[in-house]
């Protein structure tokens, strides 16, 4: 249910709908509903594209500063060896999404053969544009629904 929520999300996002007002400015504390959303719908389709190896599309939702320091094949090798939980994952459910500092924090599970994998995606902003800085394995405090 999840994924299909996220894919109409996106496609909503690709069809003209603006990021601009629910990202024009980030307050601290837990993301609206509108901004939960959209950073699920960018962290889903990234997600995805993993899944399929299709390592170009899941590039392009890193963030400018990521990409302007790790080259596409770093980030492959970077996946494949040490994120294959995304590559090989059997579904996923988003929990607490949290704004710090201009920074976007999202919990997600990524389920596998052997249980669920915590990560914490942290995201950035730039002309209202969503783009994954970083994802942490295992981080404390993370409590996701199964």
């Amino acid at each position: 249910m999840k994924h299909w929520i996220a894919t109409v999300v996106m496609a909503l996002m690709l069809s003209g709908c603006s990021q601009e007002a629910p990202f024009e400015e980030l307050f601290d504390g837990t993301c609206t509903n509108e901004q939960a959303q959209l950073v699920e719908a960018h962290l889903a389709a990234q997600i995805d594209a993993i899944a399929k190896e299709e390592w170009e599309s899941a590039y392009s939702f890193a963030s400018p500063s990521f990409r302007s320091s790790v080259e596409l094949d770093q980030f492959i090798f970077i996946i494949s060896t040490q994120y294959e939980m995304l590559v090989e994952n059997q579904g996923y459910v988003f929990s607490r999404c949290t704004i710090v500092n201009n920074q976007i924090t999202q919990q997600v599970g990524v389920k596998g053969e052997s249980g669920l994998t915590n990560l914490t995606y942290t995201l950035s902003v730039k002309e209202s544009t969503l783009g994954v800085e970083s994802a942490l394995i295992g981080s404390a405090n993370t409590q996701l629904d199964a």
